[in-house]
């Protein structure tokens, strides 16, 4: 089963606010025990020359 996959779930001889409450805390279930996303793999290292660079540039007032 993918994490994307929606399983189906059949309540036999249930009332629909009974079916609605199953479905409901089996959602929740599944919502509260997922795996988090894993980050990248491999992110860019930040140059210090550019990360001054930006920094500067937004803290820079413009006068006009």
């Amino acid at each position: 089963m993918t994490p994307d996959s929606n399983p189906a779930v059949t309540v036999a001889g249930a009332f629909d606010e009974e079916a609605i409450a199953v479905v409901a805390a089996v959602e929740q279930f599944m919502r509260d025990t997922a795996q988090a996303s894993a980050p990248s793999a491999v992110e860019a290292p930040v140059n210090p020359w550019k990360q001054a660079a930006l920094l500067e540039g937004v803290s820079r007032r413009v006068d006009q």
